[in-house]
Parts: C-alpha cells; sequence; structure tokens
C-alpha cells in the first residue's frame, strides 16, 4: 500500500514538472512567432481521455473547435495536426522539404537499425537512394508489368484456399487472414520468387500475429514519448513489447532469407527477383554505400512485409466489411462483375478498367478507412512559417487523412459508404494531388508502392466477389455487423471479420 502511494506521489510531481517546463517552453516558443491554435495541455488530456484513446477521432473533434491547423502539446512534444484538404495542400505544396523529416516513436528504436528503412529515415542523401531504390527498381511500371502473372497466381491460390476452407458454403473463415496469406506470398514472390506460406503454415501465422503486434503497439499513445525523463523506464513496457515482436517478426523474415540464398547456390538459373537487385546494388559511395550490409538488407526485406501486407489486408477486410454492412451496394458490385466477366473465366488485370464501380469500392473503402490515419509522422527539420503560423524545429507534424476524408465541407454524407461518390466525371484519386482524398500520403514521403497497390487491390477484391457469394458468420444481420476500428499505426477492424464464402454457380 505504501509503495502504491509512493508511486502515485512520484507520478505526480513528475506530472507538475511536465507541466511547468512545458508552458515555460510554449512562452519561448510564442514569443518567437505565433502558433497554430490549440487546447493548453489540460483541456487535451480532458479530451484524449473523452475520445477513448482513438487519437485521430479525438483530434478531428478538437480541429472542430480550434481550426484545421492546430498546436497540441504530447507532454513536451509539440504536435501541429493538420485537418483539412486546403491546410494539406499548403503543407505540400509549398512547405514539402521543410516537413520532411520523420518523427521516430521510442517504440521503433530498437537493436536492428534502420539504415535500409525508407519509412524511418531522416529525409537527405541515404534516404533519396533508398527512395529511387523503390521507384526505380521495385515499384516502376516495366517490372510490375513482368510480375503480372505472379499477382495473378497469389491471387488465384487465395481463392482456392477461401474455397477449401468455406467447406462448400457451411464453414465461416476468417476473411482477413486469407488477404493476408495472398499479401505475403506476393511479396514473397517478388522478393524471393517464391511462395513463402499456406493456411496451415505456422510461421505464417507467427508472423500474422508479431507483426500486427508491432503495429499495434508501436501506435499506442506512449508516456515515453510524450516525458523525455521517461524514456529509460520505458513505464508502459511499449518500447520493449514492440522490439520484442519486431525480433521474433524479423527472424521470420531472416529465415525465408536464408533459405532463398541456400537456392541460390544450387540453382544458377533462377528467376531475378528484387532480392537480386538488392545483392548486386552497387552505389556510388555518395548517396549510398558502395553495397547493402545482410543488415540493411534484412530491414529493408522486413518492411515490405510488414508494410506490405499490413496495409492491404486491413484495406481488403475493410472492404468486404463495408459490402457485407451495405448489402445493395454489394449486390452492384457483384452485378458489374458478372455483367462484365464470363463466369467461366477469372477476373484479370486488363478488366479491370471495364470496372469502374469496384474501383470505386476501393477508393470508398480508403476514404472511410485510410490505412494509416495520420499517415506516417512528419517533422519539421528547420523552422518555418505555413498560414501565418510559426512551426518550430522538431515539431511533430500529424496529417489528420481520416478527419480530411470524413469532412463534411469536403464530402456530402460523408459518414455513409457511397462508392457512387467516385463514378463522377474527373473525380478525385489517391495519386497525391488531390488533397480531400490522400489515403497513400503526397509529396516526397508519398507512400511509392502506389502503382502495385492499385493493382493488387482491386483485383484481390474483385476475385473474392466474383467467384463467392458471401454471408455473415453466426446469423449476424448486415445492419449488425460491428465496424469498430483497432488504433495502432494502422487502422483495423476491432473485431476480425468472419464470413462464409459459397461457391457462385453462375
Amino acid at each position: 500500500m505504501e509503495c502504491e502511494i509512493l508511486g502515485l506521489i512520484l507520478l505526480l510531481l513528475v506530472w507538475i514538472a511536465w507541466a511547468m517546463v512545458t508552458e515555460r517552453r510554449q512562452r519561448r516558443l510564442e514569443e518567437l512567432g505565433q502558433l497554430p491554435p490549440g487546447p493548453r495541455w489540460w483541456q487535451l488530456v480532458t479530451n484524449i481521455f473523452q475520445s477513448g484513446f482513438a487519437p485521430h477521432v479525438s483530434f478531428a473533434k478538437l480541429a472542430t473547435k480550434y481550426g484545421p491547423i492546430m498546436t497540441l502539446w504530447l507532454g513536451s512534444m509539440s504536435t501541429v495536426v493538420i485537418s483539412s484538404n486546403d491546410v494539406a495542400r499548403e503543407m505540400f505544396k509549398n512547405h514539402d522539404m521543410v516537413l520532411a523529416g520523420r518523427k521516430i516513436y521510442e517504440a521503433m528504436k530498437g537493436d536492428f537499425g534502420n539504415e535500409g528503412s525508407l519509412i524511418t529515415n531522416q529525409y537527405g542523401p541515404h534516404w533519396r537512394m533508398l527512395r529511387r531504390l523503390s521507384t526505380k527498381e521495385f515499384f516502376v511500371t516495366s517490372r510490375l508489368d513482368v510480375m503480372r502473372g505472379t499477382r495473378t497466381k497469389c491471387i488465384d491460390q487465395m481463392v482456392k484456399f477461401i474455397g477449401d476452407a468455406g467447406n462448400s458454403g457451411t464453414t465461416s473463415i476468417d476473411v482477413g487472414r486469407f488477404f493476408f496469406l495472398m499479401a505475403f506470398n506476393l511479396i514473397g514472390n517478388l522478393m524471393f520468387s517464391k511462395d513463402l506460406l499456406d493456411p496451415k503454415s505456422n510461421r505464417g501465422a507467427k508472423f500474422f500475429y508479431h507483426a500486427g503486434k508491432v503495429m499495434e503497439f508501436a501506435g499506442k499513445p506512449n508516456m515515453a514519448d510524450f516525458f523525455p525523463i521517461l524514456r529509460s523506464i520505458d513505464p508502459q513496457g511499449i518500447r520493449r513489447k514492440t522490439q520484442f515482436h519486431v525480433k521474433m517478426a524479423f527472424d521470420i523474415a531472416g529465415g525465408f532469407l536464408k533459405e532463398r540464398m541456400e537456392d541460390m547456390k544450387n540453382d544458377e538459373e533462377m528467376k531475378k527477383d528484387y532480392l537480386d537487385v538488392l545483392l548486386q546494388y552497387r552505389g556510388d559511395g555518395v548517396e549510398g554505400p558502395s553495397k547493402f550490409s545482410s543488415r540493411t538488407i534484412n530491414v529493408i526485406l522486413f518492411e515490405m512485409f510488414t508494410a506490405g501486407t499490413d496495409t492491404t489486408t486491413s484495406t481488403l477486410e475493410w472492404a468486404m466489411a463495408e459490402l457485407l454492412h451495405n448489402p445493395n451496394t454489394l449486390q452492384k458490385v457483384q452485378v458489374e462483375l458478372r455483367r462484365v466477366i464470363n463466369p467461366t473465366r477469372k477476373l484479370e488485370e486488363e478488366d479491370l478498367d471495364k470496372l469502374p464501380y469496384l474501383k470505386a469500392v476501393i477508393k470508398e473503402t480508403l476514404r472511410l478507412h485510410p490505412p494509416l490515419p495520420f499517415l506516417v509522422p512528419h517533422m519539421a527539420m528547420d523552422s518555418c512559417t505555413m498560414l501565418g503560423y510559426y512551426i518550430p524545429k522538431e515539431t511533430q507534424v500529424l496529417v489528420n487523412v481520416w478527419a480530411i476524408g470524413r469532412d463534411p465541407t469536403t464530402w456530402k454524407n460523408p459518414l455513409k459508404f457511397k462508392p457512387e461518390r467516385f463514378l463522377k466525371p474527373n473525380m478525385v484519386d489517391y495519386k497525391g494531388q488531390h488533397f480531400e482524398f490522400i489515403p497513400f500520403g503526397s509529396g516526397r514521403r508519398m507512400c511509392p508502392a502506389i502503382p502495385l497497390a492499385s493493382r493488387v487491390l482491386p483485383l484481390a477484391l474483385g476475385s473474392v466477389l466474383q467467384k463467392f457469394d458471401w454471408v455473415l458468420a453466426d446469423g449476424v444481420k448486415p445492419e449488425d455487423l460491428d465496424m469498430n476500428e483497432r488504433m495502432g499505426i494502422t487502422l483495423k477492424k476491432a473485431i476480425p471479420l468472419k464470413a462464409i464464402p459459397i461457391a457462385y454457380k453462375g
């Protein structure tokens, strides 16, 4: 009992000290220039607790009071939150370079380094080299065209797995898990030219679990980020837990790399893939090393697998959930698919341009459920002035794309799932130039994998909708389907989607 009282007293003293330091820092920064408006620290704490620890929702509510660009004090960490397309346009059009830094949370400061990370590296020559590698070697159109057959194979395999697991329309399945298997095998084929998992794979289940935990813990509010004095203590254990799961997932990905290296020794005629690009890479020594170390390659592989599988799985699961929650919309997209595609053949990539409603379903899903509600946090590399407001150096900048996608001044009936809004002539796209719809970001830090995602998402969703009719598990009615979110770095369904696939006979 005495220990608990002493702990509470210590926490109170830390809280008071932090409040005093934060107030003084706020005043010093305000003397340098006018900060964007926002609540004082005690008001912010109240709002966060009221929101149930869903920061994207809490900050969207605060923005209705303080405006689309506002300052928040998360402990001693100054944060600017952007919540409208107009401010996002100003940021990415006129301040993209100075705000291209990365705010790295304590959870992601581990033992594996970030020299191969396109996500966490600070903007500079090394980051530009990694970006160039992605855009010119991995996700360039010519290479993606060559890999079309690989994508088709992985999606066909997923359809077969679903059919087998569904047991002729009598058994419910965890829908997201099959999307994960497809995405993981797709990355495996791009990196290693081979399938890595099947539905019974123990390693697949483990990677799915550990990668999900990494995203979950890395996105949790962490007192060690807000109060630097607590970093060495890690009071919530978030850094320790995150790094444990990083290591477990890293080891699994590393195991796949070792197997691929053994295959290379025994088969000199293996098809060239992304790993060959990494192994044969030779830099100029200025913007990159003369060759990649094994650790750097491991980091690149781990990042490809985690980022590529988590966001794809989340988006496709949300799309299926919205369709099952809105049966009329599900019927419309299936009618389109089965009118355009003869039931005797499968959906191909060249069919996608004939399926505007299917592509609209993907866009509407990304509007309501962006994979990363805040994007990956930006950071001011130097002080700047934006829209007349002073943005201090090292300020965290959060772009609330979740709020932008639900802004009632931009979108009519913004909470309604309505793909028809994306069928209008000259409608917005997610390539980073229409700032009311930037689920993949914009500017220098925009996701480089958009060309791959734009092919995989509609093809995977369309394939399972063409080949199967779907019924919610356990007699759940469409209107009763749980649509709550689970917050991490990515925005997932709180309760995994369970549904019964029934083979469509035509």
